[in-house]
């Protein structure tokens, strides 16, 4: 059946090349099984089964969050509140959240992915990653993507986020590598968090070749507490992308723009834990595909909006508006390697937003407005305000 989707006040269409967003007045687009298959001007419209008023409202390409983390059960804002009064954020505030996910039930943790999930819908996300991570034992981190897995095909195994306490790192890693990825089936993606306080390059190479070797495909955290060589371990491995950013030498930006890899920043991090925002405009500049994701997680990005997230890139790290929009669009969907997101357009996904706004630069100028009116995808319907 097809759709029409029309009465749009302002269409924005995003290109191949990082920023290149553009708008189209009295503009229409058809869909059919989920997939756009026309475009264009709206007396043009060829004839459609159904309809979708737009009600002269802005319509943008649903956004794509590539790295989410919302398995957990528990809170940190303690942790908050004390970066906040002037303490340095450390990795290790990671097992109190262990330690309430080891405990909750299924359906408890169940519970609180369905309602970031919702909040995911309410902020135009239509495409989300999520990891493991917060269990780090075997049958927790097993169970933690297996419920991911009702919730998106986009599940990343990071057993390797952190070593938990009473462990030896090396016996521990073993464990990752001889016992949890081999059980990782419900998983499409590897992570490891190759940094300070966690783990080295050679420990992170090993974990991601062992997931390759069973079938998952690699991605990692680095360079968000000190430069200690993942962007060359990223770019080796062709990892889809590469998390964090924080610090960048200029090897590493040169290394990105000759690699497949894509550099993921995450602005509510660097909100949260009081770091300073790496600087999107020398990435970009040189050639580097980014991406803006949410980094959901409960220590030190609770947040599931990704306007949000657009406004701080742009007031923060240098983006332009159209930069940060297809950032969180396009960019995503290319950290996920998904070639059919981001983009209204034909052949892609019908995922697309209804914003309460002239047009997509209010996500920035607007900063903590609840512009999102409807979000849908593959055409269906999935929020409405």
């Amino acid at each position: 059946m097809k759709t029409l989707v029309s009465n749009i006040g302002s269409l924005t269409r995003t290109g191949l090349n990082q920023g290149e967003v553009w708008t189209e007045n009295d503009a229409a687009f058809v869909f059919e099984d989920g997939v756009i298959s026309w475009v264009g001007p709206r007396h043009e419209a060829p004839e459609a089964d159904s309809h979708i008023d737009a009600m002269g409202k802005t319509c943008i390409p649903g956004f794509v969050d590539s790295h989410a983390h919302l398995v957990f059960a528990g809170s940190r804002e303690g942790d908050f509140a004390g970066r906040m009064s002037g303490a340095d954020y450390q990795p290790a505030g990671i097992h109190s959240t262990v330690s309430a996910t080891r405990e909750a039930t299924d359906d408890q943790l169940r519970e609180n992915v369905q309602n970031l999930v919702n909040e995911f819908k309410r902020s135009g996300i239509t495409e989300f990653e999520i990891k493991s991570g917060y269990g780090l034992s075997v049958e927790s981190e097993i169970k933690s993507i297996e419920i991911a897995s009702e919730f998106t095909s986009q599940v990343t195994f990071l057993g390797a986020h952190v070593t938990p306490k009473g462990v030896l790192p090396e016996h521990y890693l073993q464990t990752v590598i001889d016992e949890m990825i081999p059980r990782a089936t419900s998983a499409k993606w590897i992570d490891v968090f190759c940094d300070q306080g966690a783990f080295d390059v050679d420990q992170a190479r090993r974990v991601l070749l062992a997931g390759i070797e069973h079938g998952l495909k690699p991605r990692l955290h680095g360079n968000q507490i000190a430069n200690i060589g993942a962007v060359e371990l990223a770019c080796e491995l062709d990892a889809a992308s590469i998390d964090h950013c924080t610090y960048l030498n200029e090897a590493d930006i040169k290394a990105l723009a000759s690699s497949n890899t894509v550099a993921t920043l995450l602005p509510g991090v660097e909100f949260s834990t009081n770091s300073p925002y790496p600087d999107a405009s020398k990435l970009i500049e040189a050639g580097v595909k980014v991406a803006l994701a949410t980094d959901c997680n409960p220590g030190t990005s609770f947040t599931s909006s990704m306007p949000f997230c657009i406004a701080l890139a742009v007031r923060e790290m240098n983006f332009t508006v159209e930069q940060a929009l297809w950032a969180a669009t396009r960019g995503g969907a290319l950290a996920l390697r998904e070639e059919n997101l981001g983009a209204i357009e034909v052949g892609k996904r019908a995922d697309f937003v209804f914003l309460d706004a002239p047009n997509f630069i209010h996500l920035a100028y607007r900063p903590g407005v609840d512009l999102i009116l409807k979000t849908y995808r593959a055409g269906e319907l999935i929020y409405e305000r």
